[in-house]
């Protein structure tokens, strides 16, 4: 199969493989590093989005190029960007009727509560 695909195609396919694992990667990152919920909250709700889209991309390319369509990876690419957005607002809304405390520092023009 992939002696039938030309080499332009194997290079899009590997390049948006590596940008989705570069991606994937930095979101794991800053789950490990970010100090609270709040930051934390942010790693797989963009980085980690943007990686796993990058390899569904490029699953979704390699079976254009073998002569397929490749719906399933556009539905789940489709899946995955409206609900990470959502599943991250209702986890901050939680967060925040919970009180869970942030080390984010307060603006100067913000009061402390």
């Amino acid at each position: 199969m992939w002696n039938d695909i030309h080499w332009a195609v194997q290079a899009v396919i590997a390049v948006t493989l590596v940008v989705g694992g570069a991606f994937a990667l930095i979101g794991a990152i800053g789950m490990l590093r970010f100090p609270d919920f709040f930051m934390r909250l942010h790693a797989p709700t963009k980085a980690t989005t943007l990686g796993v889209g990058g390899v569904l991309i490029a699953s979704m390319v390699s079976q254009w190029a073998a002569g397929q369509f490749g719906l399933h990876e556009l539905l789940i690419t489709l899946f995955l960007f409206v609900t990470a957005p959502v599943s991250a607002n209702l986890l901050a809304k939680a967060a925040l009727h919970r009180r869970s405390p942030s080390k984010a520092p307060v603006p100067p023009d913000q009061p402390r509560s």
